[in-house]
């Protein structure tokens, strides 16, 4: 009996031994590479902006009026742009939410078009839009901007005032004025970026009051 339980007791390095010990070696599994399916093509997306050169861009807030409410209600903030289009010179109005993109103005300068000043206000102006497409069918708008400063207003009427005599003579067959801003540099874009940044923080400040 004695020798039984001598031949069934475990030695000292079975104890020791780990689960590594003794376990049996399992094969690696080979690397397995699955191609995909459906492979998707880059799409390109297009704003429609592609033939239009920039007249005035600036960041502002946008409001309408609401007849129904009898009241002002916020349209959207984002950069407030005028387009110039390649072939036919006119000029447009185009307003994208900042975040969503969504087109909250988008209409074109015509000879009818005034901007009067909002009153108790040097930087805002107001206009009527006989036709604004921005959700798809034309809608008579009475709209108004308000931007940063007087300064930015003022720059605003400058362009919108020239975008409007512009329109005029292409209507009337006469040649077009090229109003879009030079293109700036790769270097001196880079050379602005800290006062583009210190600028467009102090927009968002004052669009904010």
């Amino acid at each position: 009996m004695a020798d039984q339980e001598k031949q069934t007791k475990p030695t000292v390095e079975e104890q020791n031994a780990t689960p590594k010990d003794t376990k049996e070696e399992v094969d690696a599994s080979p690397d397995v590479h699955f191609e995909p399916v459906i492979r998707l093509a880059k799409v390109e997306v297009k704003t429609l902006e592609e033939d239009e050169d920039v007249v005035f861009k600036m960041r502002a807030k946008l409001y309408r009026f609401d007849k129904a409410g009898s009241e002002w209600k916020e349209r959207g903030t984002g950069e407030m742009k005028l387009l110039q289009h390649h072939d036919s010179h006119l000029v447009r109005v185009l307003m994208r939410r900042e975040k969503t993109f969504k087109i909250c103005a988008n209409h074109l300068i015509t000879d009818d078009m005034t901007l009067s000043p909002n009153i108790g206000s040097d930087r805002s102006w107001v206009w009527n839009v006989a036709a604004d497409i921005s959700d798809g069918e034309p809608q008579q708008e009475l709209l108004a901007i308000r931007f940063a400063n007087s300064e930015n207003a003022q720059l605003f009427k400058t362009k919108f005032d020239l975008a409007r005599e512009s329109n005029a003579k292409v209507r009337n067959g006469e040649p077009h004025q090229d109003l879009a801003e030079p293109k700036k540099e790769d270097d001196e874009q880079s050379d602005d970026k800290p006062k583009a940044d210190q600028e467009k923080k102090a927009e968002e400040n004052a669009t904010k009051e």
